[in-house]
């Protein structure tokens, strides 16, 4: 019998901004809107979303190799408040409820990131997209998306990514690659896979924070986890 309840409350939602590209240019609002149907979804069920999204579509750390650290990781925080401001839009265009909150104070563009407002916005059936990363360089959106989880007390993590799991290697180079249902932070840490971050996993291990890593090609996959069916994999303590 299919499960009708979801299995969690409170979700924090990290998708990936690669993900959200198109071909010929930084966004693809087609998809953009696909991910906001199923979201819809989500919030139909009764789930509360907040959502964290990446800026590899439009910058990467590593591309400033000749800048200065500090100021190259800013403007990737401020990278993915444009990703942050087109979710936000494209999601009250289709009657969605949404609210950008930043880490970075940026006045008439958003409101400032505090967790008592963001958990009472998200009680009013908002979505709530927290842009800006955790305000700090040296940090990347997959710290930014466990922190923001731990301080919105989401029930969990799900981390929406350009590929469909965590592998034992890269499959894109490694054909014989194993694809993990399950994994513990300790495992990833012990295999240096490449699930999240270092600084992710060690949080999410210490803060017993439960993760489910899965692809983004199909939307779906963020309803089917909520719902507590299989997908990706689950990474725990």
């Amino acid at each position: 019998m299919e499960n009708t309840q979801p299995k969690y409350k409170r979700i924090l939602l990290k998708l990936s901004g690669e993900a959200l590209s198109a071909q010929d240019g930084i966004l693809s609002f087609d998809f953009i809107r696909e991910v906001g149907g199923v979201i819809r979804k989500c919030l139909d069920s009764g789930v509360q979303i907040g959502v964290i999204v990446g800026a590899g579509n439009i910058w990467r750390g590593r591309q400033g190799e000749d800048m200065n650290r500090v100021r190259a990781d800013q403007m990737g925080m401020l990278a993915t408040v444009i990703n942050s401001l087109a979710l936000q839009d494209a999601f009250v265009r289709m009657g969605i409820p949404a609210r950008v909150m930043t880490a970075i104070d940026l006045k008439g563009v958003a409101d400032s990131f505090s967790a008592s407002g963001a958990i009472r916005l998200l009680e009013e059936g908002n979505v709530v997209i927290f842009g800006g990363g955790t305000g700090s360089p040296y940090f990347s959106t997959d710290t930014a998306a466990v922190l923001r989880a731990a301080e919105i007390e989401a029930d969990a993590v799900l981390m929406a990514k350009n590929i469909d799991g965590i592998y034992s290697a890269d499959p894109k180079k490694c054909p014989d690659a194993v694809k993990y249902d399950s994994i513990t932070y300790k495992e990833v840490l012990d295999k240096e896979l490449k699930a999240l971050d270092l600084s992710a996993t060690t949080f999410c291990m210490e803060n017993d924070i439960r993760v489910y890593a899965f692809g983004l090609k199909d939307p779906e996959n963020i309803y089917r986890a909520v719902m507590g069916e299989k997908v990706g994999t689950e990474i725990h303590k």
